[in-house]
This record gives C-alpha cells, structure tokens and sequence, in this order.
C-alpha cells in the first residue's frame, strides 16, 4: 500500500493533460458533427488537439485513425510520438509507451514532461532503477513547480526504499600502449660509490604494448531493514586479458555494512570491504578495511559527497608493501542542464606501508563533465591532478625523496538508441602520465576501449 503513494504523482505532474479531458465537456469535433455523412477540414493544431481529447476521453478505436494522419505531418513527429505513448499507456501497454518516450528523448533530451512520462512506465514495469534514473533528471530542471519537485522526491524517496538491486554489465577489446604499466625511459642513473652509472634497460623492463580482451561488473544489493536504515552490499570486479599469462590483470571487491537518512535529502553509510587483486595469473594483493560515506543534497542542481576510505593491504609479491593504505575523498556535483551534470573535488591519500621509501603522501583535484545530448548519445570527459611525495630517499636513484606529478584523464562516448539483447555500444579512452624526480617511475599509458554496456 505504501507505493501506491507514488502514484500521487501524476496529479500534479499530468495537471495539463486532465485540463484537456476536462474540455472534453464542450465536445470534441466528433460530437458536434451530427449529420448522416459529416466532413470537416482540420489544421495539423486541432488534429493534435482532438487526438488528445480522445485519448484523454478514453476513446481509443476514434483516436488511431486521427493519430495516423497526424503522423503524416513531419513537422509533428514528436508530438505524435508523444501521443502514441500516451494510446499505449492508457491501454495498459507500457513497455510500447516506453519505447516511444525514449525515442523522444533520444532525440531531444530536454524534454522534462517526456522524461516523467517514461519514469511513470518504467515504474509500471517494476523497472524502479531505471525509473529512479529518470526521475532524477527531471528533478535537476531549474524551472520545475516546487509542488512538482517535492512530489518527485517523494516518489524517488519511495523508488529507494523499494529497490533491492542493481547490475552493470560491460565487455569488449582493449588496444593498449603500456600493458605492463612500465617505465616510459630506456636508461637511468643510480648511485654507485658516490658516482653516477647510466645502466640501458633491458626489453623485459620497458612498456610493452597489445590488445586484450576486458570485462567489468558492478552491482549491489539494498534492503531496507527499517524505518530510516538500509543494508548495503555492493560487489565490483573487472579484468583484462592478453595473450598467455603474464599481464592478464584481475580486479575484485566487495563491500557490506548499512545506510541510516538522516533526513529526506542526507545520509550517511558504513561498509566492510574485502579486495583482490590477481596479476600474471596469481595473487599479489589482499586487502580489508572500511569505508565512510556522506551524502547531502543541495538543491534540485546540486550535492556533495564525502567518502573515507581506509584498507590494510597484504602484498604477496614483496612483504614491503605491505601497510595501511587511506584516501578522503570530497566531491560537489552541479546540474548545469537537464541532462548535463559537472562536478569537482579535492582528495588526500596515506600510504603507510612497512618500507618507507614506498610510503607516501599525495594530494589531487578531480574534475568531470558529462550526461545525455540528443539522438540517444551519452558522453563523459573527466581528469585528475596530484602531487605525491615520498617517505624516504631511494638511495639507490638518489638521495632525495621520490616527488611525482601524476595525471589522469578519461573520455567515454555511447549511444543508448542502439540496442542489441539490451546492450549498447560505448568507446572510451584513458591517458595516464606520471612525472618523477627517479626517471625509472616515469610512466605514461594509453588505452582505447571498444565495448558493449548493458544497464540493469
């Protein structure tokens, strides 16, 4: 009963459309032709305007035909799409209706009232997540009625406490400039009784290039437990792999704990994680820990998180790595549009590890941009900047402490109009740079991704 509360929805949200069956008192132009054989000339205006009414009336069999000659003028291409969905909806056919709302939408983004419209299917579907997705975008319009804003954060309120899970599925090939994440120089120096030897590396020690095959998965559990608590389980992994062994990397994580809404808009969430981490075919790290969250909501257009993240590594490769490895992390998000989302932050990163020479301090700024632009493409653009410092000279190299300059930028595009068994094409591209003070930790990489994404 208590989701029925959802449905409170669209009497502030469809408030135009009820206006138009209310009309419908007047009669429509069916009504008032009352001779044997009635003609009448109606401009591509009153056509829409009467399709309108008898879908609003309820008068499916009178509306299609009216609908199909509307659908002989281009110039009206959405709005008959519009009102195909609202036939399909009004007879109970909601993934039709879905389809021609995200057809609108592929096109033209911006389109807000589309937008809730599909979030209405996409509930009647049981399809919350996907649901929950529209609704947020339509919140980040700037000119939205605040009874319409609250009315959307109560139902999304709602979406979240019915929703158990989620399920993100990707995979494809990978070109690769550096897959064994090598150094970028073909010589270094190192300290040899208070002289400087240039040593030539050898093939084995220097960035290697392929292309491999990748996967990744992420999805989650949230169960409500009670009345402002929710238990969080959240699973991730990814991998590449290459020809033979020796640079296959594999990548998983899991994390538990719960959620406490401090209020409508705030929360607050603690986890258990769990990583590891697989190269050349074997273990080389574990990790536990935990993980702090913190959430608030702005505005409509606006948010900040807040996340801690604090694990104990046990690196199987060389016990000198082993040690407590923090990051804090603080992000702001901005709508800048209905469909565009910026966002910016600081973060702040301890590696205290058991040989300090490999401890470390760093400090970086996140930057991104990204959303939904029209015929269905996606796109994102984001980047990040640090500056690390070392514990303890390597005296090896030198004798001043290792400083590096780390950068990092990513660009994805895609497109949700093409779909295949639900997948969608996506190609991404990462650069990675890092400048250092010991040219043997200089580094640069760069990979291309061509794959299939599929969002449950």
């Amino acid at each position: 009963m208590r989701f029925l509360a959802a449905f409170a929805l669209w009497a502030a949200l469809l408030a135009p459309a009820a206006a138009g069956a209310q009309s419908l008192s007047n009669g429509s132009l069916l009504d008032q032709c009352r001779a044997e054989t009635c003609k009448a000339r109606l401009t591509p205006d009153q056509l829409l305007g009467e399709t309108a009414k008898l879908i609003e009336a309820k008068r499916f069999d009178e509306a299609r035909p009216m609908l199909a000659a509307l659908a002989t003028v281009p110039a009206y291409k959405l709005e008959t799409r519009y009102l195909s969905g609202q036939l399909a909806a009004a007879q109970g056919q909601h993934a039709a209706a879905a389809e021609f709302y995200m057809a609108i939408l592929a096109e033209d983004p911006s389109q807000t009232r589309v937008r809730l419209e599909l979030g209405r299917e996409m509930l009647a579907l049981g399809k919350y997540q996907s649901a929950d997705k529209q609704f947020r975008l339509a919140e980040q319009t700037d000119d939205l009625p605040e009874d319409v804003a609250r009315t959307i954060r109560a139902v999304r309120d709602v979406i979240r406490a019915r929703r158990a899970w989620r399920l993100d599925l990707d995979f494809g090939i990978a070109p690769d400039s550096n897959i064994n994440n090598a150094t970028s120089v073909d010589q270094v120096s190192i300290n040899f009784g208070g002289w400087q030897l240039p040593l030539t590396l050898d093939a084995q020690a220097k960035a290697r290039s392929g292309t491999g095959q990748t996967a990744s998965v992420s999805g989650g559990l949230r169960l409500p437990v009670a009345e402002r608590f929710s238990a969080l389980i959240d699973v991730d992994g990814s991998g590449s792999n290459y020809a033979g062994t020796a640079f296959d990397d594999v990548q998983t994580q899991a994390a538990a704990g719960a959620e406490y809404r401090i209020s409508e808009g705030t929360s607050v969430s603690l986890q258990a994680l769990t990583a590891r981490r697989w190269y050349g075919g074997r273990l080389v790290t574990s990790q536990f820990g935990i993980k702090i969250g913190f959430q608030m909501r702005l505005s409509n257009t606006q948010q900040i998180g807040v996340q801690l993240d604090t694990r104990k590594t046990d690196a199987r490769f060389d016990g000198n790595y082993d040690g407590w490895q923090t990051g804090l992390y603080a992000t702001y998000e901005r709508a800048v549009s209905k469909s565009l989302v910026a966002s910016a932050g600081v973060f702040a990163r301890r590696d205290a590890l058991v040989a300090k020479v490999y401890s470390s301090k760093e400090l970086g700024v996140i930057a991104g941009f990204g959303g939904e632009l029209p015929h269905g493409i996606t796109f994102g653009i984001s980047g990040t900047a640090s500056r690390a410092v070392y514990d303890m000279p390597m005296t090896i190299f030198s004798n001043d402490s290792r400083k590096d300059w780390r950068y990092s930028a990513r660009a994805t595009l895609g497109n949700r109009s093409i779909r295949l068994w639900g997948f969608s094409p996506q190609v991404s591209a990462s650069y990675s740079r890092i400048d250092s003070t010991l040219p043997y930790f200089a580094n640069d990489r760069l990979r291309f991704k061509f794959a299939v994404a599929r969002y449950f």
